[in-house]
């Protein structure tokens, strides 16, 4: 059984992603139905369907042109929201009795399954294939958790190391604009040079 802290975070996560999904539908300036469709399923990806998510992206839909900078917004609900579903989902992982690997596959899986399908609904390019770093802070908050629980360190410690460790590397990524290397174009060999080692025998 999930204790409080768990059950809250969880709850709080749902909220923040059915945030995001809400906020990118005011970016397409859909109308309410969008605000609810979007705010559910993005929250659906990261957890269990609620009525929260309905509640939220009502919310939102009165409150959404507060903000200067809707995108950016989205951003960082975004990943609170990614860093919590990651080591959520890795903890109900471990405690369905999966093995460590799949424990943390499982957590990334979760912490950014919602904000793609937000993204696809929402006509946005996904924020996991773009050049900055967001599945490797839910891969990094994931591990640290089920590394820390494998050491018998308390569950809500573990919890909240990995939500920080995974917050902490999506926000530096985000105000800093990290990302990983990206692969270059190079031209590839032409015919000679791939049977010049054949003739050589």
């Amino acid at each position: 059984m999930f204790d409080t802290f768990t059950a809250v975070l969880d709850w709080f996560g749902i909220v923040v992603f059915a945030t995001t999904g809400a906020l990118v539908a005011s970016r397409k300036q859909m109308d309410v139905v969008g605000f609810v469709l979007l705010g559910t399923v993005t929250g659906v990806g990261g957890g269990t369907l609620r009525v929260t998510c309905v509640i939220v992206s009502a919310a939102v839909f009165g409150i959404a042109h507060m903000p200067a900078s809707r995108y950016r917004l989205l951003l960082w609900c975004d990943a609170v929201g990614m860093a919590i579903f990651a080591v959520t989902g890795a903890e109900k992982a471990l405690l369905a009795g999966a093995d460590a690997v799949v424990a943390i596959a499982m957590g990334v899986v979760t912490g950014t399954f919602g904000g793609i399908v937000r993204d696809v609904l929402g006509g946005e390019s996904p924020v996991i294939l773009r050049r900055e770093i967001y599945a490797t802070a839910a891969l990094a908050g994931a591990t640290l958790f089920v590394a820390l629980s494998a050491l018998g360190l308390a569950r809500e410690a573990g919890l909240a190391s990995g939500f920080a460790l995974a917050t902490a590397i999506r926000f530096a990524a985000l105000r800093w604009n990290w990302s990983l290397p990206r692969y270059r174009s190079r031209p590839g060999r032409t015919p000679e040079e791939i049977e010049r080692p054949r003739s050589g025998r």
